[in-house]
């Protein structure tokens, strides 16, 4: 679906829109490709990924690294910018994501972390391989659900952590398929999981999502929402 660079963007975001209620095979991954070429676009052809470091403490409830530091460490729904980058004394930085071929594209084998390509029903990993898992906006993305999930707890060792964000009770899109719930979440995954931190907080402007974590503003319990949590696998 190349074709799609050579439409004006008011006309494409309306063929996205309907090609995806209609199930036309290949649209979500041509969108979710599109959107990351035009970011590397917009970073003026190199991907900007420095601000990870902050945004993942933040979520891990850590003020420094260290906790990294000689572990396997990957990120679920990783995209290309980079997002491991960071961690510069983990032991081993992978990236997983379903379209890793197509981020070779764009630039990603000269960042200093590894990708792995998953499918909607696996990833390939070893069972109890990754010390700290991330996965930041990534979970609504997948039709599979429930494998996907399995998955995770999966690659993760005993003891290892799952540290994530979540978008809660959003409207499905092309590129988002899943509304996800807490009950979902809690009974596909954290079941596996001791909760070591879970807070939420309501969307923030366009450019700054995350702006209320940690603003004293009050926690909603309903409606679109983020979850941030760190959990320890069983």
């Amino acid at each position: 679906m190349l074709f799609l660079k050579f439409i004006p963007r008011p006309i494409r975001s309306y063929f996205l829109k309907f090609a995806g209620f209609l199930s036309i095979p290949g649209v979500k991954h041509t969108s979710e490709f599109y959107y990351w070429h035009t970011q590397l676009k917009n970073d003026g052809g190199t991907f900007h990924n420095k601000w990870y470091r902050n945004l993942m403490l933040q979520i891990a409830c850590e003020k420094e690294e260290d906790f990294v530091t000689d572990k396997v460490i990957a990120d679920f729904g990783c995209g290309p910018r980079g997002s491991l980058c960071w961690a510069e004394n983990a032991k081993d930085r992978i990236g997983i994501d379903i379209l890793t071929d197509k981020y070779r594209l764009l630039g990603i084998d000269s960042q200093n972390m590894r990708y792995v390509t998953a499918s909607e029903m696996s990833i390939p990993l070893p069972s109890n391989s990754v010390d700290i898992l991330f996965s930041i906006n990534a979970l609504d993305h997948v039709d599979n659900f429930d494998v996907i999930c399995f998955e995770l707890a999966r690659i993760l060792k005993p003891g290892g952590e799952l540290i994530g964000s979540f978008n809660l009770d959003e409207k499905p899109s092309v590129c988002e398929p899943q509304t996800l719930t807490e009950e979902m979440l809690k009974l596909s995954l954290l079941h596996n999981f001791d909760i070591l931190s879970y807070r939420m907080a309501k969307h923030g402007p366009k450019k700054h999502g995350y702006k209320h974590f940690g603003d004293g503003s009050e926690s909603p319990t309903t409606g679109p929402r983020y979850l941030w949590l760190r959990a320890r696998k069983k």
